[in-house]
């Protein structure tokens, strides 16, 4: 359990680990906070946008639509492996899913099924959407895997093992996303970086 960290914070890490990051818009306050609470968060959320094209994927996950309104993450991770931050705060990305699952990502054990859909995730877990259709034949650029990877340095940042990330599929019964690579196989990648030398991020400012 910890608070969110500011917006400032949570660009310096993931800069300070390597990835390439462009700000859109006045992100850091683009959120849906007036319809929720933001934290304590939890773990990191991956999905997939079945969306082609980073410009229209970033423009879809900034604004959202009538049904879904944006922001429907906080950063979009494209193709070529930079990160779009497009929100920041409660987004539209998780829904809700099951609270044994919130249970094991809090404890970082092992994922039980998720068979329910009684937990408010928007409140808990940063979330990237990674542009891809998520027919499974749609590509992963090694480049875009290795910035999915460096997400890590969100958990880098709270203490957390590679157990505090988690697919959209591991959370809400009868989704699919990430489609196209195995979530224990990320989190074998993100267990590794962590196991490395630290990024620097030396500042801590207390949220």
């Amino acid at each position: 359990m910890a608070p969110p960290m500011s917006a400032s914070r949570f660009i310096r890490v993931l800069r300070d680990e390597g990835l390439r990051v462009v700000e859109v818009g006045d992100w850091q306050h683009h959120n849906r906070n007036h319809k929720g609470p933001w934290g304590p968060v939890h773990g990191v959320m991956i999905h997939h946008t079945v969306t082609r094209g980073t410009a229209e994927t970033v423009r879809i996950c900034r604004d959202g639509d009538a049904n879904l309104p944006g922001p429907l993450c906080h950063g979009v991770i494209a193709k070529d492996g930079t990160v779009h931050l497009v929100g920041y705060g409660r987004a539209n990305h998780a829904g809700a899913g099951d609270d044994d699952v919130l249970r094991a990502v809090i404890q970082e054990k092992g994922l039980p099924p998720d068979n329910e859909r009684n937990t408010d995730g928007n409140r808990h877990f940063y979330g990237f959407e990674c542009e891809n259709l998520g027919d499974g034949k749609d590509p992963w650029p090694p480049a875009q895997l290795e910035a999915i990877e460096k997400a890590a340095a969100v958990c880098r940042a709270h203490g957390w093992s590679a157990r505090s990330v988690i697919g959209h599929l591991e959370w809400q019964p009868g989704k699919v996303d990430p489609k196209g690579f195995t979530m224990a196989s990320m989190r074998e990648r993100i267990a590794a970086r962590l196991k490395g030398a630290e990024a620097a991020d030396p500042a801590s400012d207390g949220s």
